[in-house]
């Protein structure tokens, strides 16, 4: 029971944190990103990397990333932002493996409860025979109680987990869409699009 109260402990803690580091506002911000595309193309590069070092959100790090590398061309600010988004994504599923395994491992923890309570039950029995019900009634209340216990535990942050996975991906996805109306934005500021888009353009074609 000790380390199934544990693992409670531990999935309420990593389940506060990511539902308050998952909320859009701590991710996506609109408001700030308006900002920063309005000196992104007026070239202001310096204002808009300021307004993205001042904002700890996962967005601007990536918009900053892709602003760091303006001068050297769509192709290097497109990478950067990759590379940048690769990282975030990276960031946001963080501790949601360990959601995960507690899931599964509470109720494991809480079926090694009913063996050994079964194993206290049967023992008992084997001491002092079937006479008195209540000589076994310990042992099974024990594997009883833990396996409740585990379940408990293992169903409700299993839930939660697929719910904060599919939250972290339709964040992914938004990012993603915003970077590259960011890049296709600048590209078409520039007078040219990236080169994967030329290709999409040409196969539509």
């Amino acid at each position: 029971m000790y380390p199934i109260l544990l693992c409670s402990v531990f999935a309420l803690t990593i389940i506060t944190e990511r539902l308050f580091s998952l909320r859009k506002k701590r991710v996506i911000h609109p408001e700030i990103l308006q900002e920063i595309r309005k000196y992104w193309y007026g070239k202001e590069i310096d204002k808009a990397i300021t307004i993205c070092q001042n904002t700890d959100i996962a967005m601007s790090r990536i918009l900053k990333a892709g602003l760091l590398r303006f001068n050297y061309g769509i192709l290097e600010i497109e990478r950067a932002i990759e590379g940048a988004g690769n990282h975030e994504a990276t960031l946001l599923t963080a501790n949601l493996r360990g959601l995960g395994v507690i899931a599964n491992l509470a109720p494991l923890l809480g079926l090694l409860g009913t063996v050994t309570g079964m194993i206290k039950a049967f023992g008992a029995i084997a001491e002092k025979g079937t006479g008195n019900p209540s000589i076994v009634a310990s042992g099974i209340a024990e594997a009883l109680i833990t396996t409740a216990a585990g379940l408990i535990v293992g169903i409700p942050a299993l839930t939660v987990y697929y719910y904060l996975k599919g939250k972290v991906d339709r964040l992914v996805f938004d990012m993603e869409e915003i970077s590259l109306k960011f890049l296709e934005e600048l590209a078409q500021r520039r007078g040219h699009m990236p080169p994967e888009h030329k290709s999409t353009s040409k196969d539509a074609s």
